[in-house]
């Protein structure tokens, strides 16, 4: 087990993902999961205080790292839902067709290593009248931003976990073949803007 990646990052992107931006966002739009829900990268579990627990009927967790799933005990024993873990990654999801109601993705997207493909085996778990959630940092808008999301990545990504800093977000789950149903964007504030630019909303699927 390598050190770094299994205990020191870990704790690094829990303190990060618990600072008080994230939470708004994320008490914005964890609530509008309903049924049958797959989040695929939990990590420390912050989305679970916010599943509302007379519309879930469970949340399928899907985390590869080891790490981050110790780092998410308590927040599972504290949770108001049901959790089932998927101890795989976003590339190889293990459930059926057309089995899931709503997919969730926060901060997610960045460290999947063949995001693309992890986008396609969300499409196909979901129902055709499911919803996809997405709360995910990428490609700023702005071409001086977007010079340094470009230039830092490489270093960023060997120390983060993977994390890429220069995704396409909407374009990516477009390709994917979601229909972004509902888009906002911003930079998150008392964060750097190169790692700040947040895409949020819901898309749904074309069949």
């Amino acid at each position: 087990m390598p050190f770094y990646e299994e205990v020191v990052l870990p704790r690094i992107l829990s303190l990060t993902c618990s600072a008080k931006p994230f939470g708004e966002l994320r008490k914005k739009l964890i609530p509008l999961a309903t049924g049958k829900v797959l989040e695929v990268g939990m990590g420390a579990g912050a989305n679970l205080a916010f599943y509302d627990a007379e519309k879930v009927d469970f949340v399928w967790e899907l985390e590869p790292s080891e790490g981050m799933r110790k780092a998410a005990k308590k927040n599972i024993e504290q949770s108001p839902v049901e959790v089932k873990w998927l101890n795989l990654p976003g590339e190889k999801i293990p459930l059926e067709d057309c089995s899931v109601d709503t997919v969730v993705l926060t901060y997610t997207l960045c460290s999947i290593e063949d995001w693309g493909l992890a986008l396609k085996q969300m499409h196909r778990v979901l129902k055709p009248e499911g919803k996809l959630l997405f709360c995910e940092h990428g490609t700023a808008p702005d071409s001086n931003v977007q010079k340094w999301q470009n230039r830092l990545t490489p270093g960023w990504k060997k120390i983060m976990g993977g994390c890429h800093l220069n995704r396409p977000i909407p374009a990516g789950l477009e390709e994917a073949g979601f229909v972004i149903d509902k888009i906002e964007s911003l930079y998150m504030e008392k964060f750097p803007r190169f790692v700040g630019y947040t895409y949020y909303g819901q898309a749904s699927i074309q069949r």
